[in-house]
Order: structure tokens, then sequence, then C-alpha cells
């Protein structure tokens, strides 16, 4: 059947579309179906939100761009993720175009809640058509939904999907390139008095503002229900103060209005269009949750499910950096027989192959991080995780929504203080930002690796994941702690009251989970092959340079610009249990947590143990002057407790700048964690020493 010219016009006109849906409703999968590996990501101008742009092909000469929308459950603009999506589609964005087409995703599991984007949406008279996702999981559930009745209810199309086992996917891009009717009739309504007042307000905003119909009625609905202070000219904020002050004396509840009227047309939708085949009775994610989200048995499934996870990564992890580690050692031996001895051979060598290579030696065990984050995502575990966690969090003024940005942090700091906009309140955010680097990132991974594996060479497995563990769990009680401290003093406020949907359990998408990983493990790369070769170049030279040729390696090491600056700093270590070698470290690693093992790297192969063959081994056998070993247990256990505590991630400070815009907080932090730092590390050796320990 041909087109009409209508259709063609707009198959011609659309060039973007946005993708919108709430949390957890499998929109980043089914951005990943339509893009694959043609993505971007970067941050919308001006805010820390992350911008995820792609191309999806619709044919073999047409393809669009495809924009994903920070995951918001309304567009009521409480925080930034809701800002930018209303502004993204209301093409109030720089450098984003407004979209031609939205396709909203919809976790057809709960309608109810998932609806309500979706009348939003529509009320801004855009294209749109309803992804109706997870369609597999409400079959199993023994519901029903008539697809053809959802479809003229809401009045656009509505495709059925599995996006994380693509089917739908053809249809719902045949349906794009179709292009849809923008016609849209609103459906739901208010009490007849608030409705009159509402076309007061769209007039007067078309009067006075250069605004379309559908900008007109939604900067009037924020008006209504008093969500925003509309700026104008003095002539129309008068007109909107004498349209409020009618609706105080008539007692209207305009602020609730919209959402409640919203609500029953929902329901009115759903009832007509949804049908329960199921007995009456508790579901497999409310059975689940009795035990996951039980007040004790939800905490021993949480501390396992942490405990497996270091155990793969002192198990499984072991062979691929065995791999990754006689990789660098062959590398390193070429380039030793091919070049001519000299410092060339000698930065090669010893600065970029021991530096990177000492790092990325420990990829294996950050994918595996990555793989139990990403797989706890993607089950709907994580949201379970936040929910218990509420009970302590609690405690500290805050609440289960705050641990999300914390647990996020487990991978990255970075992107943990970026998802902490989605909390509502601007005390709770900051926060949640001030205390979320406590959390052992992935960067501090490594360095607990080597100090447990020098710490403890002869331990199983088991043994080092449940130090591991404590590791982690000693940053948790320090975000806590810090979050009371700050809750009571500076940033007091009233504790918030926690509202989280649980989303249904669901088998994870592989697809999704090893995406994620690539885009992980790529950062983690560049970082290994930019930051950490950059510096590592820098600090062989300092390590090199003023030479002393005829001197010991050792000696030759201390009389270097580094080795000054780690002399320097001794006096202030060593009540820390630390040389001036670990003083170099220490220095390095202010950039990246990382670059200490780097650092190390460097540090060791430049000195007497040149012929180790490993910077364990090396560890082992430094010693003091006088002979007494220099990584003894308590030094190890200090130097991680320092590690858990200090901010030593330039990215990290750059991003606290950005997201509240004022270098006072991101110094504070970095003042605050130094110090706190340096007092667990002292704590931990001289109170070691007195109770007799070595």
């Amino acid at each position: 059947m041909p087109l009409e010219t209508s259709q063609l016009e707009q198959q011609i006109a659309i060039r973007t579309i946005a993708l919108a849906g709430n949390p957890n409703s499998g929109k980043t999968t089914l951005f990943n179906a339509f893009t694959k590996l043609r993505q971007k990501v970067g941050n919308y101008p001006g805010v820390t939100v992350e911008k995820k742009t792609g191309a999806l092909v619709l044919a073999k000469d047409r393809v669009v761009n495809v924009i994903d929308l920070p995951g918001t459950y309304s567009l009521s603009v409480r925080s930034p993720d809701e800002q930018v999506a209303r502004d993204v589609l209301l093409g109030r964005t720089p450098d984003t175009p407004k979209p031609d087409m939205v396709v909203c995703v919809v976790d057809a599991g709960n309608l109810e809640r998932n609806l309500y984007l979706v009348s939003q949406i529509q009320d801004l008279g855009l294209p749109m058509i309803v992804a109706l996702n997870m369609m597999d999981e409400v079959e199993r559930q023994g519901r029903d939904i008539d697809i053809v009745k959802l479809s003229q209810r809401l009045g656009v199309p509505v495709v059925p999907i599995v996006a994380n086992q693509n089917q739908g996917i053809e249809d719902l891009k045949r349906i794009i390139a179709e292009g849809v009717d923008a016609y849209y009739q609103r459906a739901w309504k208010m009490a007849p008095d608030l409705e009159d007042e509402m076309k007061q307000l769209v007039k007067l905003f078309l009067e006075h503002e250069n605004m379309t119909p559908q900008e007109a009625f939604t900067e009037a609905l924020a008006v209504l229900s008093q969500r925003t202070e509309f700026k104008g000219s003095e002539e129309l904020l008068s007109k909107i103060g004498i349209v409020q002050d009618r609706l105080k004396a008539k007692g209207l509840r305009a602020r609730t209005a919209a959402i409640e009227a919203r609500y029953d047309w929902i329901k009115s939708v759903l009832k007509s269009c949804v049908k329960d085949k199921n007995k009456k009775g508790p579901n497999f994610t409310e059975r689940l949750d009795a035990v996951l989200t039980h007040k004790l048995f939800g905490w021993i499934f949480f501390l396992g499910i942490m405990v497996l996870m270091f155990y793969m990564i002192f198990t499984i992890a072991t062979y691929p950096m065995d791999w990754i580690d006689a990789g660098f050692s062959k590398l390193g031996e070429w380039v030793t027989a091919f070049l001519p001895s000299g410092d060339v051979r000698d930065l090669i060598v010893n600065g970029v192959i021991a530096g990177v290579g000492g790092v990325v030696i420990f990829l294996p065990q950050i994918l595996i991080l990555f793989f139990f984050i990403s797989l706890l995502q993607d089950t709907g575990y994580m949201a379970r995780a936040a929910f218990i966690m509420d009970r302590l969090m609690s405690k500290v003024g805050l609440h289960g929504k705050s641990f999300i940005p914390l647990l996020s942090s487990f991978a990255c700091a970075i992107p943990g203080i970026m998802s902490a906009r989605t909390i509502e309140s601007p005390k709770d955010r900051l926060v949640t930002i001030l205390v979320a680097p406590l959390m052992s990132c992935s960067a501090r991974l490594p360095v607990y690796a080597i100090m447990i594996a020098v710490l403890m060479p002869m331990a199983t497995a088991w043994q080092k994941a449940e130090l591991m563990l404590l590791m982690y769990l000693i940053g948790i009680i320090g975000a806590c702690g810090m979050a009371w401290v700050f809750k009571s003093t500076l940033l007091r406020s009233q504790k918030p009251v926690f509202i989280m949907e649980l989303p249904p359990y669901r088998l994870p998408s592989w697809k999704t989970v090893a995406i994620h990983m690539w885009e992980r493990s790529r950062l983690f790369l560049k970082r290994a092959g930019t930051v950490i070769l950059a510096i590592s170049i820098i600090l062989w030279a300092l390590m090199t340079y003023p030479k002393h040729e005829s001197m010991e390696a050792g000696e030759a090491l201390r009389l270097s610009f580094a080795g000054q600056m780690g002399t320097m700093l001794e006096p202030v270590i060593k009540p820390l249990g630390y040389d001036w070698r670990i003083g170099i470290g220490l220095i390095g690693s202010f950039a990246a947590r990382e670059v200490f093992v780097s650092t190390m790297s460097i540090v060791f192969n430049l000195g007497d143990d040149a012929e180790e063959n490993t910077l364990r081994e090396a560890f082992q056998k430094a010693s003091w002057p006088d002979g007494e070993p220099l990584f003894t247990p308590l030094v190890c256990l200090s130097l991680m407790m320092f590690y858990i505590f200090a901010l030593q991630c330039v990215s990290t400070i750059a991003v606290v700048y950005r997201e509240t815009n004022s270098w006072r907080w991101p110094l504070f932090q970095f003042v605050y964690m130094a110090i706190l730092a340096y007092m667990a590390a002292f704590l931990v050796y001289q109170g070691g020493r007195l109770l007799g320990l070595s």
C-alpha cells in the first residue's frame, strides 16, 4: 500500500527521536538494541547529567539520531534529570535538537506508574510511540493486555516488545520509519473550575509569550500546581497572581489536582485493557522479596553476594592476570633485547611497560566487579539493596535512595556522584556527593589486591575475599558516619521520607551486561593508556634524574627528584609506618589511586630489587636501612585504611566542582578525607604497635 503524501513528508522530517521512560523500564536495553555500538556519551551543556546519543539505521540510506533521555518518573522538574528531560523535549537544550518523535519505553508489568510519564509527554504535543516492554514477564504472570484497545485509549501506536531478547524491535523500527500522527486530545480532566482557570492561564501565556499551545499548557499546569515561579513581564505576573488568588479564594486543591486526574484516567484505561488471570496470592517477586528484603535474611544475602564477588576476584581473575603479567614481561624482555642500553630503553621498559602493565594486570578483577554490578542492576536486585540499606541510612539522616549513588561508587565515584542528581533535597544531594568517594571504587581494587597478597600470601581465596569485604564495609561505615556528621552539623535538614519503586525480578540481558563491561573496560584501558601512561613517564623521569651513575641503584633513587620529594615527606608519613619510597607512591596516586601500584612497580624496578619477578615479592623483601621489613602486616593494613578514606582522584574533584558549581565543596571534601585517611592509618599502625603487633 503506497504511503500518503503527509507520511512521506514526515519520513523526511524525522531526523531525531528521543527515548523516554521510567528507571528500570528497559530504556537503556532498547537504546543499545537500536544503536548497537554507534553511541556517544558525554554531558549536557552546563550540567553533569549524562548525555547518550546514537545512530539508528532504518534503511541502507536512512539513519536517524537517537537521544537517550535520563530515566525519570515524571517531568515535574524536581531534580536535574527531570529538568533535562523536559528541556530536551521542549527543544530548550543547547546543542541538542528538539526531537521529531518520542519513543516512550513502558514497563508492561507496571503500567499504572509508567503511563503517568506517557500522559505528561503527550501534553507536549510530540508524535509518540509507546514501546510496551517486558511482555514476556506479563505473560508469565498470567495477565493479558489488549494492545489494540490500549492503543485506542492512548491515541498512539503501542508496540509490544521484549528488548533484551530483540523481540518486537523490527516492528518498532518499521513504525518509526513510517511516522506517526502528532494529533492528541487530552483525555484526563480536572474539576470544571480548575479547567476554567487552566484555560485562562493558557490564554495568558499565548498572549504574552511566544509559545506554542502545548508549551503554554505545560507552563500553565506548572503555575497552577505551584511547582515553579514563572519569570515574565510584570503585567503577565500580575495576571497570573490574580488567577492564583482566585484559586485560593475558592479553596481549590490545585497542587495535586493534575496528579489525581491523571491517575484516575490511567486507572480507567487499565480497567478496560488489562485482565489478570492469576489467582489471588503472592507472585514470584513478592515471594522472593519476603526473603531478600527481610530484616535478617536480606542482609545475609547481600553480604553473601559481596563475598562471592570478591571470591571470584581472587580465583577466576588470577588466570587472565597471570597471562597479562606474562605478556608484559615478554614485552619488556623483547624491548630489552631489541633496543641498546640507555635512557630510551630504560624509559620504555621501567617507565612505560612497568607503569602501565602494573595497572592493566588488574583489568580482569575490575571486569568481574563491573559484571556483578551490572548483573545486580539488570535483575532488579539493586533497588532491593537500597531498600534494606534504608534502615541503616535512615539512622544517619539519609534514605535508601542515597544508597544507589553510593552503591554505584563501588565501580567509580564519578557516575555515583552524577547519579546523586536524582535526589530531590539539595542538602541530601550534597551530603551524598561529599561521602560518595568513601565507597571503595574500582581504582582502589589494585591497591587492596596487592596489599592483601603481601599481607596474606598463603591465605585461601575465601580468606582474601573476607578481608576485601571488610575493606568495603569499612568504607560504607565511614560514608554513613560522615553523612551523620554532616546532617547533624553543616547540612542539617528534615529527615526525608523514602519512597522507591521495587521493579519486578527479571532475567538479565547478557548483551546489556557485556556492553556495560565493554564500556567500563574501554574507559579503564583508555585511562591506563593516557593518564597513567603520562604519569608513569613523569615519575620515571623524576626517579631517574639527576643521574648518579656511580652509586648503587637504591641510593641513586633516593637522590633523584622523586626521591627527594619522598624524603621530604617521610617525617610526616613515618608515624604511619611508611618510608620515602611509599611516599613517592602516595604523591603519584593523588592524580589517580591506581597509580600507586604502577608507581611502586617503577620504584622497585629502579631499586635494588629489580630482579624480582613480581611486585608482591619486591614488597615482601623491601626493608628499612636497619634491615627491618618495610611492608609488615601493620603497614599493609595502614595503607589500605589510608586508601579507603583518602580522596586521590583529580577526576572526582573536577566532577564535584561541576556538580556543586563551586570550589568550596571539592576543596572541603579533599581536606576532610585527607585528615580522615591520616587519622585512620595512624590509629591502625600505632594502635597495633601498642598492642604488640608487628
